[in-house]
């Protein structure tokens, strides 16, 4: 992006020339030097380069915060925006209506005019609009999450390769890359789509320019046995068509090897309906979740991808869950983190952590001298429990019951994580790490949690129930206080 093109006589119509994608180094430099030069939204053209053009250097600074990348020292300065502006802003840059650049500045121009409030109103019709393409990035993000299949490639100096190949409606690489790192860290992988590449080999992930659709090779043995779990856990009982088109669109299937055994399964279904029914008749037994996990357990996971995996196809053992949200972070860490239970943003997003909760425990974190990077991040109980009341989903605690199926995952889990220490985020927590209810405000500290060198503290809800200010600010300091006498015991282990 010419910085030149941002500015010019006032009344002049100013074209910004972006490169293709998010470019969000070069969107940030345009606002910054068109808010300086007071150019209203009207007299600003956006215009997105081809797929052709050099990246531009920089990528992901922070959009609005202090200089980055991009920014040449004497041009126009930082915005202050609040920062919900600024992550409604990340996410949309994502969006491919072209239309996006020009509604963010109308956004943010009315910000810098006085509508420091003006993100909260989804009433408005700018903001809604926005809100509703943050959305649909956010669900394009969770696709690429769920559909992505790997091929393998074979062995180079005894680490796996792997490609895949991944049609995306918005710009989420950068945003969605991340994720496959975290989950595949021991192999070396590609994935190719049409806006853009992304590979992790030898530590480093590295972005690429667009592809075209590979020959992918053959499905190998990891996918045979892919197939014969998918047929066998298909239930046709369940099996609903339109939702099944409606959650795994029709584009995403020549991607998925699963997809192939759909249109016979369906066929299946009434007979395998009926089969069920007869034998429920001759036999009726209640679902034993115990003997669910007994049998997952059989299994026995030699490494975490494989218990991930296991994790993955589960069946729910609490009302509402949907999907596992596995934990996420480094293997063997000063530091794993263990909490309640995935909340709807969590369970949405595929991630622990990313909800309320979750960023007042990133804000706590860092004041503790932490990072999301540095440490390992779960949940005791790995589906969202909730019970539905309109469009909203209302989170529910689950049961002691509920916890004690859950046991086994994460004490497997934290076998292959190895953390020197776990805090226990709350009682639900302790409970699953000790077996037994812990009161978590009078045996607060440093304990033994189960075969763990332990930290017991509150869970970070508990501190957005508060009602009071100053209670919340009070208990806040001394959750600060909590996490870093971890980190210092954690780096004395």
């Amino acid at each position: 992006m010419s910085v030149a093109a941002a500015r010019g006589t006032p009344g002049d119509i100013r074209e910004v020339a972006l490169r293709y994608g998010t470019d969000r180094a070069g969107f940030r430099t345009a606002v910054r030097a068109l808010v300086a030069a007071e150019v209203p939204p009207a007299r600003v053209v956006w215009r997105m380069a081809g797929p052709d053009e050099p990246a531009m250097e920089g990528g992901n600074a922070d959009l609005f915060g202090s200089p980055g990348p991009g920014i040449a020292s004497g041009e126009a300065p930082a915005l202050a925006l609040p920062r919900a502006v600024a992550a409604l802003a990340d996410l949309v840059l994502c969006h491919s209506d072209p239309a996006r650049f020009a509604l963010l500045y109308t956004l943010i121009w009315r910000v810098t005019r006085g509508e420091r409030q003006l993100a909260d109103n989804p009433a408005d019709p700018l903001v809604h609009r926005l809100g509703r393409m943050a959305k649909a990035v956010r669900r394009d993000i969770h696709k690429m999450h769920a559909f992505v299949r790997f091929k393998a490639l074979g062995t180079v100096n005894g680490r796996e390769r792997y490609l895949a190949w991944f049609e995306p409606e918005h710009f989420i690489l950068e945003a969605a890359a991340p994720f496959f790192r975290t989950r595949f860290p021991a192999m070396d992988w590609v994935i190719l789509t049409p806006h853009g590449t992304v590979g992790w080999k030898d530590h480093i992930l590295a972005f690429g320019p667009p592809a075209s659709r590979p020959t992918l090779p053959e499905g190998d043995g990891f996918e045979e046995g892919w197939l014969a779990y998918y047929a066998s856990a298909f239930n046709p009982a369940r099996a609903n068509p339109s939702m099944m088109r409606t959650e795994m669109p029709r584009k995403y299937w020549p991607n998925l090897p699963e997809a192939r055994l759909i249109p016979a399964l369906l066929e299946q279904a009434p007979a395998r309906v009926a089969e069920m029914l007869a034998r429920e008749a001759a036999a009726p037994r209640k679902r034993d979740p115990q003997k669910a996990v007994a049998a997952m357990a059989q299994q026995a996971p030699s490494s975490l991808e494989a218990l991930n995996a296991l994790i993955a196809a589960s069946p729910a053992f609490v009302a509402g869950g949907t999907r596992a949200v596995l934990g996420e972070g480094p293997l063997h860490p000063r530091l794993a983190l263990v909490g309640e239970q995935p909340g709807d943003q969590e369970d949405e997003e595929g991630r622990p952590f990313v909800g309320p909760a979750g960023q007042l425990l990133m804000k706590a974190m860092a004041e503790a001298g932490l990072s999301r990077e540095a440490v390992y991040l779960t949940n005791a109980v790995k589906h969202f429990k909730f019970v539905p009341r309109g469009t909203r989903r209302l989170h529910q605690k689950p049961t002691a019951s509920e916890v004690k199926h859950y046991r086994w995952w994460l004490e497997k889990e934290l076998d292959f994580v190895r953390p020197r220490l776990v805090v226990a985020l709350g009682g639900t927590a302790a409970l699953a790490l000790t077996g037994k209810a812990l009161a978590v405000t009078r045996e607060r500290g440093p304990r033994q949690l189960g075969a763990h060198a332990g930290y017991l503290t509150v869970h970070p809800s508990y501190l957005l129930r508060l009602p009071e200010e100053s209670a919340r600010n009070a208990a806040y300091a001394a959750f600060v206080g909590d996490l870093a006498a971890a980190k210092a015991l954690a780096e004395a282990a």
